[in-house]
C-alpha cells in the first residue's frame, strides 16, 4: 500500500456529548489531550450542539450539528441529521471512526464505510442501554417478564451491530463476558480513568466545608453527577436522612438534572446543598478533597468515572451492589448494599464514618493511582485497539502509524 497520509485523522461520532459534564465528554476530551501529545495524529470530534459549527484549532477540529434537546435533559441533544454527519464525515475524512452510541450513528458510519472501505471502526460500550433504556422503561410500564424479553432483544440487536466493526471494547468484565456469549470475538477491556494528580487530598479547603455546614469533625457526604430517577438522587436524600441528627451531617449533590429543583425545594430546610453543575475541574476537584465519603445509587454505572476521581481524592465509597460498583468498591475501600433500599445505604454510610481511622480513604487513593490514570487508557485504546482495528480494515501500513512516537514520554506519563 502507498500514498498514505502522513498522519491520520482519529475521528469520535457520539450522541452522548453534553454541554456540561458527563463522563462521555470527560473521557473524550482527555482523550483528545492524549492524541495531540503523544502522537502525530489529527483528532476530529463530531457531535450535537446549539447550533451548526466548526472550530479548528491546530490537530483538534470539533463539529458541531444542530440538534434539538432531548425532552426532560437540560444538557443532552438528539443527533438525528444523517445527511449532516454524512457531510462532516466527508469533511474530516478520518482513518478511524470511534462510536460510543448504539442508536443511529453507528450505522451512519456504517453506511460511510460501505463508499470508504478503508475506514476503521470502533465501537465503545460506554452504556448499558438494554438494562438502563429498554428494561428499566417498559419494568414499570409493560411488567417485568416483558421487559426483560424485550432487553434480551435489544442485547442481541446490539451484538449484531457491534459485530460489523473492527473492535469493539467495553468497560468492564462483566460486560466483555456478556458480550463474547453473545458471539463477539474477544472484546476488548478498557478501564477508564482519573487525572489522579488533579483529584487528591492536597485540596481539601477549610472555608468550603464551613461553606457547606461541614465542621472538622462532622461528616460531609458529596455526590456528582445527574440529579434525576435514573442516577437515584432520592434515594441518597433518604439515606442521608438515616444518619444520627446529633452528626450534624451535611450532603453535597453537585449537577443538574431535572429533579434537582423538586429536591432543593423539598430539602429546604436540611443541610443538603445543590451548587449546581461545576464546569470547572479545579473546583471539582476541591469539592471532592474537602468530602469526607463519596456516595451513588445508581444501579447500571458502566464504569463510573467519578467513583475513580473521588478515590483518588482519598475518599471511600458508598453505593449499591450493581454495575460497575461491584468492579470499583472492594470492601477495603467502601460499602455496597442492596438497590433501592435508603435504611441500607444510611446505615452503610453510618458504618464507614465510624471506621474513618482505619485508613480506608488511603487505600482508595492507592488503589486509584495504581489501577486508574488516562495515560494507561489512552495507551491500550490508542497504541493496542485502535492498532487492531486499522490492521483488519486497512493493512498494517497504517496501524504502525499509531505507535509510540516518544519513549520517554511515554515513561514521563
Amino acid at each position: 500500500m502507498s500514498g498514505h497520509p502522513a498522519s491520520l485523522t482519529l475521528c469520535d461520532l457520539t450522541q452522548s456529548y453534553a454541554a456540561k459534564g458527563g463522563g462521555v465528554k470527560t473521557y473524550l476530551l482527555e482523550k483528545r489531550r492524549f492524541i495531540l501529545d503523544r502522537t502525530e495524529a489529527n483528532h476530529c470530534l463530531i457531535v450535537p450542539g446549539e447550533r451548526d459549527a466548526i472550530t479548528r484549532d491546530g490537530r483538534a477540529t470539533t463539529i458541531e450539528i444542530a440538534s434539538p434537546q432531548v425532552p426532560g435533559s437540560p444538557n443532552y441533544r438528539l443527533l438525528l441529521r444523517t445527511n449532516a454527519v454524512l457531510e462532516a464525515l466527508r469533511y474530516a475524512q478520518p482513518n478511524l471512526i470511534e462510536c460510543q452510541d448504539a442508536y443511529n450513528l453507528p450505522w451512519t458510519s456504517l453506511y460511510y464505510r460501505r463508499r470508504n472501505p478503508q475506514t476503521a471502526l470502533v465501537a465503545g460500550y460506554h452504556t448499558d442501554f438494554p438494562t438502563v433504556y429498554v428494561e428499566r422503561y417498559l419494568a414499570p410500564r409493560a411488567g417485568a417478564y416483558a421487559a426483560r424479553q424485550v432487553k434480551r432483544l435489544a442485547y442481541r440487536y446490539a451484538s449484531s451491530l457491534y459485530k460489523r466493526f473492527d473492535a469493539f471494547y467495553t468497560l468492564t468484565q462483566i460486560a466483555a463476558e456478556h458480550y463474547g456469549a453473545l458471539g463477539i470475538d474477544a472484546p476488548f477491556i478498557l478501564p477508564l480513568g482519573a487525572d489522579t494528580k488533579l483529584f487528591t487530598k492536597a485540596r481539601r479547603c477549610d472555608a468550603l466545608r464551613t461553606k457547606l455546614g461541614a465542621g472538622p469533625a462532622t461528616p460531609l457526604l458529596i455526590y456528582a453527577g445527574r440529579i434525576d430517577h435514573e442516577k437515584k438522587a432520592r434515594m441518597l436524600v433518604e439515606a442521608f436522612r438515616k444518619l444520627p441528627q446529633s452528626w450534624n451531617a451535611s450532603l453535597v449533590m453537585l449537577g443538574d438534572g431535572k429533579d434537582r429543583l423538586a429536591l432543593m425545594a423539598e430539602c429546604a430546610d436540611e443541610n443538603i446543598h445543590f451548587p449546581g453543575f461545576v464546569d470547572d475541574r479545579e473546583t471539582l476537584a476541591s469539592y471532592f478533597a474537602s468530602a469526607d465519603i463519596y456516595v451513588s445509587a445508581m444501579e447500571n454505572e458502566t464504569f463510573g468515572i467519578s467513583v475513580i476521581e473521588a478515590q483518588a481524592a482519598g475518599l471511600p465509597v458508598v453505593g449499591v451492589r450493581a454495575g460497575a460498583m461491584l468492579d470499583r468498591v472492594p470492601p477495603s475501600l467502601g460499602r455496597l448494599g442492596p438497590c433501592g433500599d435508603a435504611d441500607a445505604m444510611g446505615a452503610n454510610i453510618a458504618a464507614v464514618w465510624m471506621d474513618r481511622l482505619s485508613g480506608m480513604g488511603e487505600r482508595a487513593r492507592a488503589h486509584a493511582q495504581e489501577n486508574f490514570s488516562w495515560p494507561k487508557t489512552f495507551e491500550k485504546l490508542v497504541f493496542e485497539i485502535y492498532p487492531a482495528a486499522l490492521r483488519k480494515r486497512a493493512g498494517q501500513e497504517f496501524s504502525g502509524l499509531l505507535e509510540q512516537p516518544h519513549s520517554s514520554q511515554a515513561q514521563a506519563s
